[in-house]
């Protein structure tokens, strides 16, 4: 029996104005919908109508949460600020709880520094496990971003940055896979 695709969303964990993160999240989203197993799309914090007079799930958009809810994988595309993960994005973040249980996340560090955002990631792993997903072993980084994209947001040198985003999807595939074939069997 064919399988449905997978549904893995990217999320661009910062609404800052002239984030360098954003050319990353589309060349992900550009590479992996030309997947046939995959379906996907780019979901924006900046964009979402998330209220930040309250917090937690008393806030949850229905939409971001429906996105959650049908996603068997995520990744997360999150620039590093003084070491750490936006605001915005762990705000968004913690209006779902059990939309996220037993599925996959990848982390994409972004950063105008040599470490390519490996200081978020850190930060960002232990969220990641208290939400109840479960991270791959694999990383993505993006060092000196503001040198690897031309003006347009295209990268100068696609292929190392192909290479690494499929041998990233390889994981993601494979932890979302399993983890879907999980939630299924075992309901």
């Amino acid at each position: 029996m064919a399988q449905l695709p997978l549904f893995i969303p990217v999320i661009l964990g910062t609404p800052r104005q002239g984030r360098q993160s954003e050319a990353v999240a589309k060349f992900i989203v550009e590479q992996i919908g030309r997947r046939e197993d995959i379906e996907t799309e780019l979901i924006d914090v900046r964009t979402l109508p998330i209220a930040t007079d309250d917090a937690g799930e008393a806030i949850k958009d229905p939409g971001f949460a429906a996105q959650m809810e049908r996603a068997d994988g995520l990744i997360i595309v999150a620039p590093e600020y003084n070491h750490g993960y936006p605001g915005m994005l762990k705000h968004v973040l913690d209006t779902c709880l059990k939309e996220y249980i037993h599925k996959a996340v990848g982390i994409c560090g972004v950063s105008a520094g040599s470490f390519g955002g490996t200081r978020v990631i850190q930060n960002l792993l232990p969220v990641m496990r208290e939400l109840g997903l479960v991270t791959i072993f694999y990383d993505l980084n993006f060092s000196n971003v503001k040198t690897l994209f031309d003006e347009s947001g295209q990268l100068l040198e696609p292929e190392p940055q192909i290479r690494r985003l499929d041998r990233f999807m390889q994981e993601l595939i494979w932890m979302s896979s399993v983890l879907r074939y999980g939630r299924q069997e075992m309901q």
